[in-house]
């Protein structure tokens, strides 16, 4: 059973959701950041570049946007352009409930310069937010999330969760959006619908249409940049996203989150609003329930299994590597190697699912299993994991069969920063390398800049040396007659001292005449 954890200090609002006792997402609302993805705004186009297909979009923020013509949708470019192949509308497939992927015009042979044009205004929704260098990444493929369905208010298609696996109600569902969409409009269909009544599903479409429309008027009067329209608030849209008949309790620690979420239920799922419950205890809400060092342990590179098996886990700007090592364990005194490592390996997969959404992996992911024998055992594996996606996950992926080195590549939807990201920043020692200079390496390097400077003449006389503490105790102890030739080559006084506040890779040379 899922319990929903709402954490409310004066600065900051955290959201945990938990299962059978483990966290499986955790989100961070600052209240002085201001959340980009999903809005919408009255944007300009400032800069079109046919050679990479990409327009630069000023939605008022520091960094434009941009809008590559992947994220155009039919409508646009067919009203700005000759005619091109049609896609075909009103069929049924299947898509990713959470961030679906609107289909849109063959773009063969398409000039994007033929679609938009500098100093022009156009509507524009923000799909991801700004991360590292890139402004934020933006769509005309809108979409605007309900509880049951997700309105594609210019792409009139029909996308049903692939979690729904009932053929008769997924025709229902179908038949019954096809009967109520209104024209030119189109929908995903989203887990919870599924046994929803049709009067709770069209009460949600038409909220939507409603919130579309209302866009749709601002975007006329608005007579510059300007944002149209946000989101409901973090909390809720976490509480809206993942609320199903399987959560057990949603738990604020302040009051005022209790009725904001109590009424929020209320109008949109009053059968779930007695889940609400309030906390005033001790220990602390997320302490209770061992929310902070499970949130430690996701900043780690290493994971322990149960077994005594683990995983590690590395992370660069293009990709995400995943390593799993039986470690201790040695498997049961009957069993055979073979068994040992599947066990190790089912295990880490279902561990592997729930570290990528806890820690927002995203892009390219490859995971290096156990290699066995046995081609039962990898297919076995295989679909394991793929269930374990697609039963946990609400993240569209792509997994590829397991290679004959044992590497199963996948690929998953990208969205917002990584937990890592989000809590972290780059060390000032290292730079963001993950290591620095032996201390060996790092005397040597600062006794070739001193020489330098001794020969050059920008420093003589008395110099004082202030370097980190273990600096210290190597040029003393190890290459203090590397100081004394210096001395006498250069006629020179050279002291040495701790500076308690430099860094390992820093050191600080004054000198007086």
């Amino acid at each position: 059973m899922k319990k929903f954890l709402i954490n409310d200090s004066p600065w900051e609002t955290r959201i945990a959701i938990t299962r059978d006792g483990l966290l499986q997402n955790v989100y961070f609302d600052s209240h002085t950041a201001h959340q980009l993805e999903r809005n919408y705004f009255k944007a300009l186009v400032t800069k079109v570049l046919p050679g990479i297909q990409t327009a630069f979009v000023d939605i008022g923020q520091e960094r434009s946007g941009f809008l590559h013509i992947s994220e155009i949708d039919r409508e646009l470019a067919l009203a700005r352009m000759a005619p091109v192949s049609d896609e075909g509308d009103e069929e049924e497939f299947e898509e990713d409930e959470e961030h679906p992927k609107a289909p849109t015009i063959n773009r063969r042979n398409i000039d994007i310069t033929k679609i938009l044009k500098e100093g022009e205004y156009i509507l524009v929704q923000v799909s991801k937010e700004p991360i590292y260098e890139k402004g934020a990444k933006l769509s005309t493929c809108f979409t605007l999330p309900g509880r049951f369905i997700v309105l594609m208010p210019n792409i009139p298609r029909i996308g049903i969760s692939k979690k729904i696996g009932s053929f008769e109600e997924r025709t229902r569902l179908r038949d019954f959006l096809k009967t109520n969409l209104p024209e030119g409009m189109g929908a995903i269909i989203r887990t919870t619908a599924s046994e929803s009544s049709e009067k709770e599903i069209l009460r949600d479409l038409k909220s939507l249409v409603s919130t579309w429309h209302t866009i749709q008027e601002r975007f006329q009067k608005a007579t510059g940049v300007e944002k149209l329209y946000e989101d409901i608030d973090l909390t809720l849209q976490i509480v809206r996203d993942n609320l199903d008949t399987d959560v057990e309790a949603v738990v604020c620690d302040s009051r005022a989150s209790e009725s904001h979420i109590y009424k929020f239920l209320k109008d949109h799922a009053p059968e779930l609003a007695p889940v609400v419950q309030f906390y005033d205890g001790h220990p602390s809400l997320f302490e209770k329930y061992d929310i902070d060092k499970q949130v430690e342990q996701a900043l780690q590179s290493r994971v322990s299994l149960k077994s005594g098996g683990s995983i590690i886990i590395e992370t660069t700007e293009a990709m995400t590597v995943i390593d799993v090592n039986t470690s201790r364990f040695t498997g049961s005194s009957n069993g055979t190697m073979e068994d040992t490592i599947l066990k190790t390996n089912l295990e880490a997969s279902d561990e592997i699912v729930r570290q990528l959404r806890l820690r927002n992996f995203g892009g390219l992911i490859v995971i290096d299993f156990i290699d066995m024998a046995s081609n039962a055992n990898r297919q076995r594996l295989f679909k394991h994991f793929e269930k374990a996606l697609k039963d946990r996950d609400k993240f569209q992926s792509v997994v590829l069969k397991i290679s004959e080195f044992g590497l199963v590549q996948m690929t998953r939807k990208r969205s917002g920063k990584t937990l890592l990201q989000q809590l972290t920043s780059t060390c000032l020692c290292c730079g963001g390398a993950g290591f620095v200079k032996s201390i060996r390496n790092e005397a040597y390097t600062i006794l070739r800049k001193i020489k330098e400077e001794l020969a050059t003449g920008r420093i003589s006389g008395n110099i004082t040396l202030a370097v980190h503490e273990h600096t210290f105790n190597y040029l003393i102890n190890t290459e203090y007659n590397a100081i004394l030739s210096l001395e006498k080559e250069f006629r020179c006084k050279i002291t040495l001292t701790v500076h308690e506040t430099t860094r390992l890779n820093v050191f600080v040379a004054t000198a007086k005449k």
